[in-house]
């Protein structure tokens, strides 16, 4: 028995480390990053804070001790948070996808309230972590994962994906049908003198 509670301990110590990394870059990319660094930035943190819950997702259920959740406190302020992530991300801050690919339905969303609804999520699990309930904080970190942040991690790479796809494919795109014009109206003209 103790083997396990051990166990579940360090698994909870891990998903607090990325928990805690996740919080803390996306407040630094929110103050620090210039609109041009936020995207790739944001890519690498949503990518793996949704291998976080992937692992959340692969394990068993995790069950509270209690029928209602323990009070650690107020949620997290985030506004400020979102404010500056939607001031970054400007025009490409209004996003469409489809929230559940087994009942498609297109919904039109903002990256930002989005990237600050998992911060909240993931903050609330460490307020249970931070104050020694392990079973609460995975519990929460697991179901929240599930039942929401896990869906807006995933659109959220998606449409980070996109944003750097379109930045560095168009462009792309571009010059080789360019290179394609041109040697096709030099063919034209070689079979013209012919």
């Amino acid at each position: 028995m103790l083997a396990v509670e051990t166990e579940t301990v360090r698994f909870a110590d891990d998903i607090a480390a990325s928990v805690g990394s996740f919080l803390d870059s996306l407040r630094v990319i929110a103050a620090q990053a210039s609109p041009g660094q936020a995207i790739p930035l944001l890519l690498l943190q949503i990518g793996e804070i949704a291998l976080t819950g992937a692992r959340l997702g692969a394990q068993r259920d995790f069950a509270p001790r209690e029928e209602y959740q323990p009070d650690v406190g107020p949620d997290a302020d985030l506004d400020d948070l979102r404010l500056r992530l939607a001031d970054l991300l400007g025009n490409v801050d209004t996003m469409s996808y489809v929230f559940d690919p087994y009942q498609p339905e297109v919904v039109e969303s903002q990256l930002s309230d989005d990237l600050a609804s998992i911060a909240a999520d993931l903050e609330n699990g460490m307020r249970h972590y931070r104050v020694g309930d392990v079973d609460e904080a995975l519990w929460w970190w697991q179901f929240s994962y599930v039942s929401s942040w896990g869906a807006l991690a995933g659109a959220s790479m998606k449409a980070l994906l996109s944003v750097i796809a379109h930045d560095r494919l168009d462009v792309t795109i571009t010059s080789e049908l360019e290179v394609i014009e041109a040697v096709s109206a030099a063919l034209d003209g070689e079979q013209g003198e012919a």
